[in-house]
């Protein structure tokens, strides 16, 4: 019988990846997402996406979503604390197993073992150790449409923010720029692939700079404006 669990959903590729890799194993039974979202600019936190979206994908995506929701400018402890509370309402409900999207970040893995063990839960890592470089192109070729929401100035240029994740953009990334952004390069917005019921449209708007990082504003397209 398979066993219930909940993944920790960024609404970007690692975490469309992890999704499709616990939907094709028949251990587990994803019983819900869940997303941390900034509260008063209802979007999801770092990746910068308007909630709306969020609630666009999981719709698409046919699974329920818990939000864990924190102020801007949040602490560390907060940001814990708010998950604890969410995830414990999972573990009372007899959902023993977290799942993320991480790939190679060691420190990022303990960390999150140390936090979910303190919770009596337990993590695992679908799409943990395999080559990020594959994988992006894997993530391509299974027919994953992602745009770049988000890019961190000090390591890829504000040229690669709204951009679509496609072979172009894998072979324009500089040398050094992990293909999937595991070192926090790039984060993506996905709005397409084999485990959606339909596509998302969307328009691209402004980018901004906010806090140090290059954002792209992704809206919802409007009936209207697919019609016309």
């Amino acid at each position: 019988m398979a066993r219930p669990i909940v993944l920790c959903w960024s609404g970007g590729k690692d975490s469309a990846l992890a999704l499709d890799a616990l939907l094709h194993n028949a251990e587990w039974e994803v019983v819900s997402l869940v997303t941390t979202v900034t509260r008063d600019f209802d979007r999801i936190s770092m990746h910068g996406v308007r909630r709306a979206l969020l609630a666009a994908q999981v719709a698409a995506l046919g699974l329920p979503l818990a939000e864990a929701e924190i102020s801007p400018g949040a602490t560390n402890e907060q940001y814990e604390s708010e998950m604890a509370r969410v995830l414990t309402s999972f573990r009372e409900q007899g959902v023993r197993t977290v799942a993320f999207g991480d790939l190679f970040l060691a420190d990022i893995r303990a960390y999150r073992e140390r936090q979910i063990s303190a919770l009596g839960m337990k993590c695992v890592f679908p799409v943990w150790g395999l080559d990020t470089t594959d994988l992006a192109h894997r993530f391509v070729r299974d027919g994953f449409r992602a745009i770049t929401c988000c890019v961190d100035p000090r390591q890829l240029d504000q040229s690669f923010c709204g951009r679509e994740l496609d072979e172009a953009f894998l072979r324009d990334l500089p040398a050094g720029v992990d293909r999937c952004g595991e070192n926090g390069e790039f984060h993506t917005f996905v709005y397409d692939g084999p485990n959606f019921s339909t596509p998302i449209d969307i328009d691209r708007g402004e980018v901004v700079n906010r806090d140090g990082f290059w954002y792209c504003d992704i809206m919802q397209r409007t009936r209207a404006a697919v019609i016309s």
